[in-house]
């Protein structure tokens, strides 16, 4: 599957906003019949354009106030000594999000805690000791703006420049 064409995309579309569809109600809303839109959804998956199915859940309410962006500096970022630390950091349940990033510093993290006094502990006992780590910068979320987990997908239906129309 290399193409998706408008079918595929607006199955993409609806799942990313309700996973809990069933065929039939995804079917209806894309318009297609049951079997060839469960068709379409397994291609997705197999394809890999669907990589899961999941609950999002609120975590201030799961008790998890803090939400903290701590760009790690990497003391060198050679081949094994990075893996090393990719490693390490996926091992920590806290750490919600990881990029490696451009710029200064060599990851950005997603980190959520209770409160401050365990982010503190979790910084200073855990962050600070993942191997090769130099240095921690850290900057809170004072409030959430926008926390959309669905992607965009109108480029999708746009016709590449010189197509014609």
């Amino acid at each position: 599957m290399d193409t998706l064409d408008k079918f595929d995309i607006a199955i993409l579309q609806e799942l990313q906003a309700d996973g809990r569809l069933t065929n039939a109600e995804l079917a209806q809303r894309v318009g297609l019949s049951a079997a060839p839109c469960w068709r379409r959804v397994r291609a997705l998956e197999e394809a890999g354009y669907i990589r899961g199915y999941r609950a999002e859940i609120d975590r201030e309410k799961v008790g998890l106030g803090v939400l903290a962006f701590v760009r790690l500096d990497a003391d060198r970022n050679s081949g094994d000594v990075t893996r090393s630390l990719e490693a390490a950091i996926r091992q920590v349940p806290e750490v919600v999000s990881c990029h490696y990033i451009s710029g200064s510093g060599t990851f950005e993290l997603q980190v959520v805690s209770r409160d401050l006094n365990h982010f503190s502990r979790l910084a200073r006992e855990v962050l600070i000791n993942l191997p090769n780590v130099k240095d921690l910068h850290t900057s809170f979320s004072l409030g959430e703006v926008k926390a959309a987990a669905a992607l965009p997908l109108s480029h999708l239906l746009e016709r590449p420049p010189g197509l014609g129309r």
